[in-house]
């Protein structure tokens, strides 16, 4: 057998008997079907991205180019591998935040090791198959996250959209607000810009009332070219994106380039950057299932997937890619029926990158800062915190937590109190510790049963303390083996310490006894 008749299948070929003479499909007949569908789909993905990969780019802190960079093999070579059918990766908002932290503290030839590093911990992930299992975080965690990462967008976007610089973290970019909004009327350069960035918003707000033909075209890209046609032709003078070559950007990663780095930073970044994209990819591609009807999502290859695609964007020097559900959404919602429309989509990023780069250098940057302020406010705007609140008050309270300790500390010491937050909640509805006390005849009943964790010491303890230390005890333990070790040695001391004052205790038990467990 040739090795091509060994080959694994694809969508498009099915394995046959090496004897059978049937005619196979080739590629081309099997997607001829749908590429009308997928080269308009592709197009439409295309015009969504472009703004987004150089917004995000900005946002970063790093050149334009790389966050083109990352959409190309995001769209080319992630979205050619096995895992999702219809999801569509490249630069995400929910990275910048961490991205600029990393450019910021530790260089821009810091990031390819980071997102080489977080490539290959992706692999590995999926390789142990656990793809699946980043679907069992906490969803008021996530929700928490992905609204802490927009507000701080929000709040860091709205100086650019007057051309000027951020003061730092969240916290010190409110402080600096009242300064700010003092020295605009004195400064008629930041008015101007200010005034392209407010038309854009309100371009990118209103963009859904127009005529649905002309909704065809995605909002971001409007306002884009509305605002770069007006600056142009009304010669306003405004900050505008700054263009180089694309291979002068793109650095490969090489041994020279890594000297110096922390090996600790670099390691905490991949870490963080890794389980942050793989949670939004995995999300991302749960929430595209259920938009389309075709193939479901392979979760493992999607992360692997997702792995080789931050690899390989990490031995380039761009940015880290995430699955993105503004472009995934617009790729189901524009008719994409096959993996096709994103491989296209990429190489039109290609071909724009390569051949007309040089329009990106007209667009105003308080542009490119509108799209970004819209983008982190559907983060925010997309957690339905009414409903929440009607049903689970906590689930509220943990998103909340998570939102302040973001802004206040940093994107993963926020996730991180939402993640022990959610696991204390976890414990608490875990556990059903009922107690109760009796007495009968002279004697004293203290009756224990349900399951409990260390979270319900505190109403153990105060019923231990109820108990009269002067009359016979017996302790009745209806599921011994559903008390945890905390819960367990708090009650053998009970019983320890009033055998020792020389009370009479007997301890009955109606279920089996863990090990060590007193009789």
């Amino acid at each position: 057998m040739s090795a091509r008749e060994g080959a694994v299948p694809t969508q498009w070929h099915r394995a046959t008997d090496p004897q059978d003479d049937t005619p196979r499909p080739s590629p081309w007949s099997a997607w001829k079907p749908h590429a009308g569908a997928d080269l308009r789909a592709s197009i439409v993905v295309f015009l969504v991205a472009l703004p987004l990969c150089a917004g995000v780019a900005v946002a970063s802190g790093v050149p334009v180019e790389l966050g083109l960079v990352t959409g190309i093999v995001g769209g080319i070579l992630v979205g050619s591998l096995p895992g999702s059918s219809l999801q569509v990766s490249g630069p995400a908002a929910g990275l910048t935040v961490l991205v600029a932290d990393i450019v910021g503290s530790q260089g821009l030839k810091a990031l390819g090791a980071v997102v080489l590093l977080a490539g290959l911990i992706q692999i590995g992930l999926g390789l142990a198959r656990l793809g699946r299992w980043f679907r069992a975080v906490s969803t008021a965690v996530v929700q928490g996250m992905l609204a802490g990462i927009g507000l701080t967008l929000v709040l860091g976007q709205v100086y650019l959209l007057a051309d000027r610089p951020q003061e730092g973290n969240p916290v010190a970019n409110v402080a600096g607000y009242p300064a700010a909004l003092a020295s605009l009327p004195g400064d008629p350069r930041a008015l101007t810009a200010l005034g392209v960035g407010v038309g854009s918003l309100l371009v990118l707000r209103l963009w859904k009332h127009a005529p649905a033909r002309l909704r065809v075209v995605p909002g971001p890209l409007v306002a884009v070219l509305l605002a770069t046609v007006v600056t142009v032709g009304a010669g306003l003078d405004v900050d505008r994106v700054e263009v180089q070559s694309l291979l002068s950007v793109v650095t490969p990663l090489t041994p020279a380039s890594l000297e110096g780095l922390a090996p600790l930073a670099v390691l905490g970044a991949a870490v963080t950057v890794a389980l942050i994209a793989s949670a939004e990819s995995m999300f991302s591609a749960s929430a595209i299932d259920r938009m389309h009807t075709g193939p479901r999502t392979q979760y493992d290859k999607e992360l692997v997937a997702q792995g080789v695609g931050n690899g390989v964007c990490g031995m380039l020097g761009a940015l880290p890619m995430t699955a993105v559900i503004v472009r995934s959404s617009a790729n189901v919602n524009s008719g994409a029926k096959t993996k096709a429309s994103g491989v296209l989509h990429g190489v039109w990023l290609a071909v724009f990158a390569l051949a007309a780069p040089a329009l990106l250098g007209l667009v105003p940057m308080a542009a490119l800062a509108a799209v970004l302020v819209q983008a982190g406010w559907k983060l925010v705007a997309g957690i339905p915190f009414r409903a929440l609140w009607r049903t689970s008050r906590s689930e509220v309270a943990i998103t909340v937590v998570t939102i302040v300790a973001i802004l206040t500390l940093n994107l993963l010491e926020g996730v991180a109190v939402g993640l022990v937050l959610s696991l204390v909640k976890a414990a608490v509805q875990a556990s059903s510790l009922r107690t109760r006390v009796r007495e009968e005849a002279g004697e004293v009943h203290l009756e224990v049963s349900g399951s409990a964790t260390f979270v319900r010491l505190p109403q153990l303890a105060d019923t231990l303390e109820s108990v009269p230390a002067d009359r016979p005890l017996t302790v009745h333990l209806a599921e011994p083996d559903k008390l945890d070790r905390a819960c367990r040695e708090a009650l053998e001391t009970f019983v320890e310490q009033r055998e020792a004052r020389g009370a009479q205790v007997s301890v009955r038990t109606a279920g089996p006894e863990p090990a060590g467990q007193r009789a």
